[in-house]
């Protein structure tokens, strides 16, 4: 080959390459980006090491009317409510991000650990009233019946609390869950923190277990239909003991978890349309339903034990895979066009979040110990698992039909007009006087930007056919929230450190 021809070809395979990496996306700034969201979620008095200052305190006398202190935790989306339940399962996440990919998160780490310990400091306050567990705070009508910002909050901020009498098992035991969860994470640095939250979550899960029951039952007119629990509070206690059980080695949490699978089984959870699961518990999992993490949690503990009685456990968290996997014969999620993975409900972009999550999750676990999966004659390696969980993260951030990244702040295109009172509103520095009730709504209804970018919020995300309506009034599809970003930010870190292969 001539020594021209040699340098042509060697020019296509620069170019070749330079465009692939092109192409590939930054993790390390999207991971950078979805844990700053966090702080643009912050309710209380707002910390000196504040990155998102356009946000400014809110929520400063929170619980005060009873004489308890709930000042601080994150509101959960575009409102000013604090819902425990998702809060509780986001800190989970968080949580469970930092336990398996924290090694990978870099400089990021210590700032997600701020996200998880101003969840915590809040769970501490919210759980600290013998006999009660704080549950929520803020009246939703109200609420929702407002545009302004959380720093001009002027509707009813009534805190709700379960009981022995108004039970809530499923939020006291995803709290607990989260507690158990941060409890390893502050271990290294922070052992007498720690020890305050594994305290405080065998307390709080103890509570959830003997006053059973669901808040939807009890307190049902002010949580549905926000956060209705549609999967029954069972699938909560049996996390909460596998988190506590990973965090203490306790045999009593073994022995729960292992004595209540079986009635986990005989539920039939359903969708927030009330539409049965048709891939099976077993292949749910969000901030509602909890079995495939379960599943997936205690597959670690077995696989690394390697016990032979594996019950349940692994075999479900195998055909949970195969409820996902486009290939498999028993794939019961839907996808768009363009790939990206669907299920009933709204804020899609849970699902590919937190699903791909425990596929990442699973394929290390099984690759720990040379495991692959069968579904039917498909071959589900765990080399595939990431490959599928890369694909909707890569959707996620811009390799989609509308290029387009659906994290604000990512990339050159992102959504500009979320469904988020504190961004669509001028910030205290560009307006300081105060903006009430109804005084929002013309921003809500224009078509400008929102003035404040919510840096790393992800939204719901496209509509099944891969399109995008950048509107504020289409909450379902332009809404941020934190259980879309939680499980996000352990999948960005894995691959900021897993580069794709050339």
């Amino acid at each position: 080959m001539g020594v021209l021809k040699r340098l042509l070809v060697f020019g296509v395979v620069i170019t070749m390459v330079m465009v692939m990496r092109v192409a590939s996306h930054d993790y390390g700034d999207a991971l950078t980006k979805s844990i700053l969201f966090f702080e643009g979620q912050r309710s209380g008095k707002l910390p000196p090491t504040q990155r998102m200052t356009w946000r400014k305190d809110s929520g400063l006398q929170d619980g005060f009317q009873i004489g308890v202190d709930l000042v601080g935790g994150y509101y959960d989306a575009g409102d000013n409510v604090k819902f425990n339940f998702p809060m509780a399962f986001s800190t989970t996440m968080l949580a469970w991000s930092v336990l398996d990919f924290g090694n990978f998160m870099g400089p990021d780490l210590p700032h997600a650990l701020e996200a998880i310990k101003w969840a915590t400091d809040y769970f501490l306050k919210a759980t600290s009233v013998p006999g009660f567990v704080f549950v929520q705070v803020g009246d939703p009508y109200g609420d929702h019946n407002c545009w302004e910002r959380p720093e001009d909050m002027d509707t009813p901020r009534i805190p709700y609390a379960a009981s022995k009498q108004f039970p809530g098992s499923e939020v006291s035991a995803e709290i607990a869950a989260a507690l158990a969860a941060s409890s390893m994470v502050f271990r290294p640095s922070n052992p007498a923190y720690s020890a305050r939250l594994l305290k405080r979550a065998a307390m709080v899960f103890e509570f959830a277990d003997a006053n059973r029951g669901s808040y939807n039952d009890t307190l049902g007119p002010w949580v549905c239909p926000f956060y209705c629990d549609f999967s029954g509070y069972e699938d909560e206690l049996i996390w909460g003991a596998a988190w506590l059980y990973r965090a203490t080695k306790a045999p009593n949490y073994w022995s729960y978890v292992v004595q209540n699978i079986s009635d986990l089984e005989k539920n039939v959870a359903k969708h927030t349309d009330r539409v049965g699961y048709g891939g099976g518990g077993f292949a749910e999992f969000g901030w509602d339903t909890k079995n495939a993490g379960i599943n997936i949690l205690v597959s670690k503990l077995l696989l690394s034990s390697k016990t032979s009685d594996v019950g349940p456990f692994i075999p479900n968290a195998d055909k949970f895979v195969c409820t996902v996997l486009p290939e498999s014969p028993t794939v019961y999620v839907s996808y768009s066009p363009g790939g990206l993975l669907f299920k009933p409900g709204g804020s899609n972009l849970q699902h590919a979040t937190a699903l791909s999550f425990l596929l990442l999750a699973y394929a290390r676990y099984l690759n720990q110990s040379n495991r692959e999966i069968h579904c039917g004659n498909v071959v589900a390696t765990p080399a595939r698992l990431i490959q599928f969980a890369r694909g909707q993260v890569d959707y996620i951030l811009g390799t989609n039909p509308l290029k387009m990244s659906y994290m604000v702040g990512y990339g050159s295109k992102f959504p500009l007009k979320i469904h988020h009172r504190g961004s669509s509103l001028p910030s205290f520095d560009q307006h300081p006087a105060r903006i009430n009730c109804q005084g929002g709504t013309p921003y809500f209804q224009s078509n400008d930007p929102n003035p404040n970018l919510l840096i790393g919020a992800v939204v719901g995300g496209p509509d099944k056919g891969d399109s995008y309506s950048d509107s504020r009034a289409d909450f379902v599809h332009t809404e941020p929230t934190t259980y879309i970003n939680a499980p996000l930010v352990g999948l960005l870190a894995y691959f900021r450190s897993h580069p794709p292969p050339l």
